[in-house]
C-alpha cells in the first residue's frame, strides 16, 4: 500500500469443466501476470479450480482430491510471489462438502472460507451438493499440506501494511444480511466477492446496483469476480463479470461476455474509506458488537515495486457531470433560495440588499435572490442591488451590473465610494499612492458599511456573496466582504458558480439578462481594488495572486472530505492535471493552499449563516471547527519536501 491505496485485481479465466489442472493453470498465468502489474490481492470467480457448472460430479471423490492437487500446484507455482490470491474449490470437512475461497500467498493456504447462502431455485440446485456454512462447527482440516481452521465466524484477513480484507461467495451479497456487513463492521475495508451468476436479460443492470449499493452502506472497496467462457452453457450464459467498485463508485468494470480470459486491475483508495468511516457517526454505532477471527497475511519477501498511479482523479471534483449538469444546478439553486427565504420568512423581511459587481459571486447572489423572491411571491423591487464603482472599477463590470438589474427588475442603486475612501485616507493619514492592504481593505470596508446602513435604513437584509474558494483560502476583507447578514454562496465552490450562473442563463432568464450573463461568466475574476490599465482593462485578477481555482479546489476538496495529506494530494494532483500544470506549480500553490488555509480560520470562525449544499462546508457551526491559532507548520514541511 502506497498513499493509501491498494492495488487489487478482478480475474475472469476461461476455464474447462472438471479439468482441475487446466484451471489451475490458468489461475497462475493471471496471478502471475497480476502481480508483474502491482496488484496486490486477486479474486477469481466461484469454484475456479473445477468450473461452477460441474453439477452432481461434485459428488465424486476423484473431483474433489483432484481439486486438492489443483491447489497444491497453485500454491508452488506461487510460493515466490507476494501476491495474495482469493481462488473457489469444493472441500470436504469432515462429512459437508463446502463452497470454498482459499486464501493463498507465499505457497501456504492463510484460510479458507465456506459460502453462507445456497441458491435452491430455477437452474442453481447449490443444496443438492453442498452444505451451508451455517451447518458448520469449527474444525481444523490439513489442505493442501497446511492446517487450516474452517468455521462460520467471520474472517477478516489483514496484510503486512495493516489492509484488512474479508471475503463473502455469490449469493451471500444478495441475502438480507449479507456476511459483507459483518466483515465490514469487524474492520475489513474490501470485500472480495468470488461469483458465479448467469446472464438474463436485465439482471446485470440489478446486480450493479446491488452491488455499488452495499459497498457504500458498507463503505468499503468491493471486489467482484464472476464465471465466464468455458462454463458449461446447457441451460444457462455466464457473462464473466469483473466489477471492482469504492464507496458506491464503480472504478472498474470488465467486458461482458468476452471470450478470452480477463484481468482487470484497480486502486482502492483505503485511506479515504477510513476517513469516511469515521466520519460516519451511523458506521460506528453499528460496529459496537463486531467480530471476527483475524488472520495475518504474509510480509512481502521481495522489495516493493514503485508505486505506479492507475487511477483518473477528475481536476473537478465539485462540477457535476455533463448528464447530471442540469438536475445538479436546479438542485443547488433551490437549497440556496430555500435558506435564504426561510431566512427572509422568520424575520418577516420583504427586502434584501447586496453588492452587485459584475463578477460571477454577486451575480449569483442576484440570481438566488431572484429565485427566491420569485418563488416566495414577492415583488422584486424589494431586491435592492448597490454598485459601489471605486477606484478599480472597469466599464465592463459597471456596466454589466447595471445592465443586469436591469433586465431582471430589480431595484438599483449606485454610490461612488471614491470620495468617501479619500477622505477617509485622509482621516487615517494613509498615502492614497501606496496600494497596499489598506488602500484594498478601506474599499471593501467602506462598502460593507454602505451595505449594512442601507439595511437599517430600507429595513432589510444584507445578502453576502462570497463563495466557499475564497473561505477556505481568506480571500476576503475582515468585517468588509466577509460580512453579511447571510451568505447564499458560503457553500459554492467558485469553479461551480460559472456552472449555475450559465443554468440560470440557458433556463430561468430574458434573452438581455442571458446576454449579460454570459459576458459575466468570461469576465477575468478580480476584486478590483486597483486602478484598471490604461486601455480601461482589469489590471488585479485574483489568479495571478492566489492561484487558479481549480487547484485551490482540488485542494480543498481532498484535504476536507477526507483529510489527505499534502504528500498524497500532490500526487493526486499530477494525475489530475497532467499536462495542465507542471510539479513546482501545483507544489507552489498548494504550499500557498496549505499556509492561507491555516492562517486565515480566524475568518472563518465568524460566519454568518448560510446553507450548506455540497458535501463540505466551513462554517464554524457545522463541518469545519478549527482553532483560529492552529499551527501550520507540519504540513508547510511536507509541502517543503515535496
Amino acid at each position: 500500500m502506497k498513499y493509501g491505496f491498494i492495488s487489487v485485481a478482478a480475474a475472469v479465466p476461461e476455464v474447462k469443466v472438471a479439468d482441475t489442472m487446466f484451471n489451475a493453470a490458468e489461475a497462475k498465468r493471471l496471478i502471475v501476470e497480476a502481480d508483474a502489474q502491482g496488484a496486490e490481492i486477486i479474486c477469481f470467480p466461484e469454484l475456479n479450480l473445477t468450473a461452477y457448472t460441474c453439477q452432481d460430479l461434485f459428488t465424486q471423490q476423484l473431483l474433489i482430491d483432484q481439486a486438492e492437487q489443483a491447489l497444491v500446484a497453485l500454491l508452488v507455482e506461487t510460493r515466490k510471489l507476494d501476491i495474495i490470491s482469493i481462488v473457489g474449490l469444493p472441500v470436504v470437512v469432515d462429512g459437508l462438502l463446502l463452497n470454498c475461497a482459499a486464501v493463498i500467498q507465499h505457497g501456504v493456504v492463510l484460510g479458507l472460507v465456506p459460502k453462507t447462502y445456497l441458491p435452491n431455485y430455477s437452474e442453481f440446485y447449490e443444496k443438492r451438493w453442498f452444505a451451508s456454512a451455517q451447518d458448520l462447527t469449527d474444525r481444523t482440516i490439513y489442505l493442501a499440506g497446511s492446517p487450516v481452521t474452517v468455521s462460520a465466524a467471520p474472517k477478516v484477513f489483514q496484510t503486512a501494511d495493516g489492509v484488512k480484507f474479508g471475503v463473502e461467495i455469490c449469493e451471500d451479497v444478495w441475502a438480507p444480511i449479507p456476511p459483507s456487513n459483518k466483515l465490514s463492521l469487524a474492520g475489513a475495508d474490501i470485500i472480495f466477492n468470488l461469483s458465479a451468476s448467469d446472464e438474463l436479460a436485465g439482471k446485470h443492470a440489478y446486480l450493479c446496483s446491488l452491488l455499488a449499493q452495499q459497498s457504500a452502506r458498507t463503505i468499503s472497496g468491493y471486489v467482484y469476480a464472476s464465471s465466464g467462457f468455458g462454463e458449461s452453457t446447457q441451460d444457462v450464459v455466464y457473462g464473466g463479470n469483473a466489477l471492482i467498485y469504492e464507496n458506491g463508485q464503480l472504478l472498474a468494470e470488465g467486458e461482458r461476455f468476452s471470450f478470452k480470459p480477463q484481468l482487470r486491475i484497480q486502486q482502492i483508495d483505503v485511506e479515504r474509506l477510513r476517513s469516511e468511516r469515521r466520519k460516519n457517526t451511523t458506521f460506528i454505532n453499528a460496529q459496537r458488537h463486531a467480530t471476527a477471527q483475524l488472520v495475518a497475511c504474509q510480509p512481502p519477501q521481495d522489495e516493493p515495486q514503485l508505486f505506479r498511479l492507475l487511477r483518473q482523479f477528475d481536476p473537478h471534483p465539485f462540477v457535476p457531470k455533463a448528464d447530471s449538469m442540469k438536475e445538479s444546478c436546479e438542485e443547488i439553486l433551490n437549497i440556496q433560495a430555500a435558506g435564504l427565504a426561510k431566512r427572509l420568512v422568520h424575520t418577516n423581511s420583504k427586502r434584501v440588499i447586496l453588492g452587485i459587481s459584475g463578477g460571477l459571486d454577486s451575480t449569483l447572489a442576484l440570481l438566488v435572490c431572484v429565485k427566491t423572491f420569485d418563488k416566495l411571491g414577492l415583488d422584486r423591487k424589494g431586491i435592492v442591488g448597490v454598485t459601489m464603482p471605486g477606484f478599480g472599477t472597469t466599464d465592463r463590470t459597471h456596466d454589466n451590473a447595471l445592465s443586469l438589474m436591469h433586465s431582471l427588475g430589480v431595484t438599483d442603486l449606485e454610490i461612488n465610494i471614491s470620495k468617501a475612501v479619500t477622505q477617509h485616507f485622509e482621516d487615517i493619514g494613509h498615502d492614497a499612492s501606496q496600494h497596499d492592504v489598506t488602500y484594498e481593505n478601506s474599499q471593501a470596508r467602506e462598502r460593507t458599511q454602505i451595505l449594512m446602513d442601507l439595511s437599517n435604513q430600507l429595513g432589510g437584509l444584507v445578502v453576502g456573496t462570497g463563495d466557499l474558494s475564497e473561505l477556505a483560502l481568506g480571500w476576503a476583507t475582515y468585517n468588509g466582504d466577509h460580512m453579511s447578514m447571510y451568505g447564499v454562496n458560503c457553500g459554492v465552490p467558485k469553479t461551480l458558480i460559472k456552472y449555475l450562473v450559465t443554468y440560470m442563463a440557458m433556463n430561468e432568464v430574458d434573452a438581455t439578462s442571458k446576454m449579460t450573463l454570459l459576458d459575466i461568466i468570461d469576465t477575468p475574476i478580480s476584486p478590483e481594488l486597483i486602478p484598471a490599465n490604461a486601455d480601461g482593462t482589469i489590471q488585479q485578477k485574483t489568479e495571478d495572486l492566489v492561484g487558479p481555482y481549480e487547484l485551490h479546489d482540488f485542494f480543498m476538496y481532498y484535504m476536507l472530505r477526507f483529510g489527505f495529506r499534502p504528500q498524497k494530494i500532490f500526487m493526486m494532483a499530477q494525475n489530475a492535471f497532467a499536462g495542465v500544470y507542471d510539479d513546482e506549480t501545483i507544489k507552489k500553490w498548494l504550499t500557498t493552499f496549505c499556509r492561507r488555509f491555516f492562517n486565515q480560520q480566524f475568518k472563518r470562525s465568524c460566519l454568518p449563516d448560510g446553507p450548506k449544499v455540497g458535501s463540505i462546508s466551513l462554517s464554524p457551526r457545522g463541518d469545519w471547527r478549527m482553532p483560529s491559532d492552529a499551527s501550520s507548520a507540519v504540513w508547510l514541511q511536507e509541502c517543503e519536501a515535496l
